[in-house]
């Protein structure tokens, strides 16, 4: 307990700045490793098996991983949340009640979406429009990533938990483990016993099985307040109402952003397999933007919650602008980065010269609208701290997600080109960007008058 007091401290007391890259740095680096085993599967299958499988393992499939756990992991967010508060307030009965809630929760919703993606997995693809030849293994590949959607969100809600007390550590050493095992298996499955796409899809299963372990592990072993006990998971009704009033919002947030990628996928999915390659490619460089960006928001949603529980109004504050200053830093070395370098890293992915083409036009128009993004990273952060959900996730919604729908319909109507379809996220991110820069100065005059 004095040890997990230290870590408290480290959150509501100190140099701002300081305390806040100590807690992002690890969170970053275990996104990274998370993201490496990713690409390491889409490397090995790119070369090894040829672009079909890339657009396989990076196209469509990606996108409705993404809508399953991005929406598991908003609700996951509610317990965080929660969570960072009672901790901030040292109110150690309800840290455990919502420990072993988030638990339960866990497990009951992997149950519930398991074997119905198990079930609809060609169904799903048909109606992205994903190409007829892609289908089997984009298919074969969500068919084995579903049987082990238990462990992704064991790990989630683990590592989440981690986080909102303070200990960003072991997540990250828990990763890399992962990552490390994860390319032993790729190389294993897909080089060795050429196994195709299913080789990468089991190497994926089993890396993500060793994480989970892990982190439950490190839970049931804790002392004190965040000690882990099976026997003990139960759903806590007034825990479970706060967590899903915080988390629904979130869910569904992220359903509708990964609703709307799966309209942009199946818009991009009529222009080919070498379109579906490029994007498959950019999908994988541009997710370093978004381990970072999704890094600073825990960082940031962690931060305030702590500090908003134990009532310290002025650090919340100041810590919501010391991180809009390092993700504006970070954001604009990475735009730099990837406009020089586009090309090159293309081609770590892929030989052919059209996929790589085409995936360094679409670099170039959205990379340097990276910096819109920073705004609502930060902001919707700090508003989930303090509790603030509802309206971040309207505001969201019809930003980002109905407008860029809108968008989508109205110009591919007069100009259906992959241009004209890419352009929808610099546009919506600008518009959401100044919508959450409004709501937050209004938000800080009410609730952080203090």
């Amino acid at each position: 307990m004095k040890k997990e007091a230290q870590i408290a401290n480290q959150i509501t007391e100190g140099v701002i700045w300081k305390q806040l890259l100590i807690f992002f740095f690890p969170i970053v680096f275990g996104t990274f490793f998370q993201q490496l085993y990713n690409t390491i599967d889409t490397i090995i299958v790119g070369h090894f098996i040829g672009k079909s499988a890339l657009a396989s393992v990076g196209g469509s499939s990606t996108q409705i991983v993404n809508l399953v756990v991005g929406f598991f992991t908003g609700l996951s967010s509610g317990a965080s949340v929660i969570i960072a508060q009672f901790y901030g307030a040292r109110d150690e009965r309800s840290v455990q009640e919502s420990l072993h809630t988030a638990y339960a929760f866990s497990v009951l919703g992997s149950a519930a979406i398991s074997i119905p993606g198990i079930l609809l997995s060609p169904y799903l693809l048909k109606w992205m429009n994903t190409p007829a030849e892609l289908i089997p293994d984009s298919a074969l590949y969500l068919r084995i990533y579903f049987a082990g959607i238990l462990f992704v969100f064991i790990f989630n809600v683990g590592s989440s938990i981690l986080r909102a007390i303070g200990d960003s550590k072991h997540p990250l050493y828990y990763l890399i483990i992962c990552c490390v095992l994860n390319i032993i298996l790729d190389i294993l499955c897909v080089v060795q016993l050429d196994m195709g796409v299913a080789g990468a899809a089991v190497a994926t299963f089993f890396s993500q099985a060793v994480s989970a372990v892990l982190v439950t592990r490190k839970l049931m072993v804790s002392g004190g307040i965040l000690k882990l006990s099976l026997r003990k998971l139960r759903f806590h009704a007034n825990v479970l109402r706060s967590q899903l009033r915080i988390g629904m919002p979130a869910g569904f947030q992220s359903i509708m952003y990964s609703l709307s990628n799966v309209i942009i996928q199946s818009a991009l999915n009529n222009f080919g397999t070498d379109t579906v390659a490029a994007w498959s490619v950019y999908g994988k460089l541009d997710a370093v933007f978004w381990m970072i960006s999704g890094a600073i928001g825990i960082s940031i949603t962690t931060f305030v919650g702590q500090n908003y529980g134990a009532r310290k109004y002025d650090r919340v504050k100041k810590s919501v602008r010391v991180c809009l200053g390092i993700d504006t830093l970070i954001s604009g070395v990475l735009v730099i980065f990837f406009l020089v370098l586009r090309a090159p890293l293309f081609k770590i992915f892929t030989n052919d010269a059209d996929v790589i083409r085409i995936g360094c036009e679409m670099m170039a128009l959205i990379t340097p609208c990276y910096m819109f993004f920073i705004f609502i990273e930060v902001l919707s952060g700090a508003l989930r701290g303090i509790g603030d959900v509802l309206l971040p996730t309207l505001i969201t919604l019809g930003g980002v997600c109905l407008f860029r729908i809108l968008w989508l319909v109205g110009v591919l109507r007069i100009r259906p080109t992959v241009d004209a379809i890419i352009l929808s996220y610099p546009i919506t991110w600008l518009t959401t960007s100044i919508l959450f820069i409004l709501y937050y100065l209004y938000r800080k005059k009410r609730s952080l008058a203090g």
